[in-house]
């Protein structure tokens, strides 16, 4: 790799909660009054500075910018900033449904593209984008297209997955995770107009907060599940149309199993997740990791062993984990790949699997029947216009709120 000779500059599409954090971070963080915004101690963005910001409501624009004290160039028109010269790359922070309208619009003019989570709201989005980035890499495989999936920094889920790829809990049979700790008050949900509603969103707790679970399963595991069973209750306990709780079973192609439940209205909430093989176990919480070793695999104790009920020994080891920078780690690694000087950590293609999964939970209660992943992605889309033809229309005044500590 080789020495970056000028740091990338960064155009960030959409002003809002998450648009503010990545701002914070190119610019070395915010701090106005008793209001602060930096990570004291840390060298933030080395390769990377902040080239323009957008957003299409300059009331808001205009009040953020003001806030940061920006210098940089400011748009409402993301088009207009892809096309100014101002910038490398983009960062797109804006409602679910643009995300690949702004990515594809980004690369197609010779910019390098980051999305937030999720990569899209349907899978035929998704992979008109992943199409359109494969295209264009294959022209210039300089070109970089990534996704903000900052939880892959974690480093017991690092851990997981290592030692599921490497055999540790030999054959995958069942995992089980709640993870519902991102409890959201009303007020949350009337902070912006296109939030909880199918046509600004296009879903709820599975495609604001659970995005990084849905692509870690897969990650974690390394396979997709091909059968998906779901109950999504609608507006449950929010003034929402759509889902805050959701309980989901899975199937996998070895005939493993597994539950996922999520909510945004669990206080205290929880986030465990259990996955279990055939020579032991892995247990995450709270950032501490329980790695169950079998002293025999399961499959053949339960083949060879002829005394009746049974007993397999196993060693228990207690593994803690240091905090990782998260969003910080990823930014860094996207700005030193545009420079040359890493690989790419996260692509931007990988997004499909999440959206993949979420779609499949809500098809599956809509239709009231178990589906197959992949899925129908013309049949998905046609029950999504449904709800969005008679979806709510919010009358509300965008506010951004202070997310630090949420992540």
């Amino acid at each position: 790799m080789k020495k970056a000779n000028k740091p990338a500059r960064i155009g960030i599409v959409g002003f809002g909660n998450q648009g503010s954090a990545y701002v914070a971070l190119l610019t070395g963080g915010l701090k106005i009054g008793s209001f602060e915004m930096k990570l004291p101690g840390i060298k933030l963005v080395k390769n990377g500075v902040l080239g323009a910001v957008c957003d299409i409501n300059p009331e808001k624009l205009d009040a953020q910018y003001k806030k940061f004290c920006l210098s940089c160039p400011k748009y409402t028109d993301y088009k207009e900033m892809i096309e100014s010269g101002n910038i490398d790359a983009v960062i797109v922070t804006t409602p679910h449904y643009f995300h690949p309208e702004v990515v594809i619009y980004a690369l197609e003019h010779g910019l390098h593209a980051m999305s937030d989570k999720p990569a899209g709201v349907y899978t035929k989005q998704v992979k008109e984008m992943n199409a359109v980035a494969a295209r264009i890499q294959k022209e210039d495989p300089k070109r970089l297209f990534a996704i903000m999936f900052n939880q892959r920094t974690n480093n017991a889920y690092k851990f997981m997955k290592k030692t599921i790829a490497e055999g540790g809990i030999g054959e995958l049979k069942r995992f089980n995770w709640i993870i519902t700790d991102w409890y959201r008050s009303q007020s949350y949900y009337d902070s912006s107009a296109w939030r909880a509603t199918w046509n600004g969103e296009g879903g709820g707790v599975l495609f604001n907060q659970a995005p990084h679970q849905l692509d870690l399963l897969s990650w974690i595991l390394g396979v997709m599940p091909c059968t998906i069973d779901t109950h999504c209750h609608f507006g449950k306990w929010h003034d929402i149309e759509v889902e805050d709780d959701v309980t989901a079973y899975m199937e996998f192609p070895n005939g493993a199993t597994g539950v996922f439940i999520t909510s945004t209205a669990d206080a205290p909430g929880t986030n465990r997740l259990e996955i279990l093989g055939t020579k032991g176990k892995l247990v995450s919480n709270g950032g501490i990791v329980e790695y169950y070793r079998n002293s025999v695999d399961e499959r053949e104790f339960n083949k060879n062993y002829k005394g009746g009920f049974g007993y397999i020994s196993c060693k228990k080891t207690v593994k803690r984990f240091k905090p990782s920078l998260q969003h910080l780690e990823i930014l860094n690694n996207y700005c030193n790949a545009i420079c040359g000087l890493e690989p790419l950590k996260v692509r931007g293609e990988e997004g499909i699997n999440g959206v993949e999964i979420m779609d499949a939970m809500l098809l599956s209660t809509w239709l009231d029947k178990p589906v197959s992943v992949p899925i129908d992605d013309d049949l998905y889309l046609a029950e999504l216009d449904k709800r969005r033809a008679t979806g709510r229309v919010k009358e509300t005044k965008d506010v951004v709120l202070d997310t630090r500590g949420t992540y």
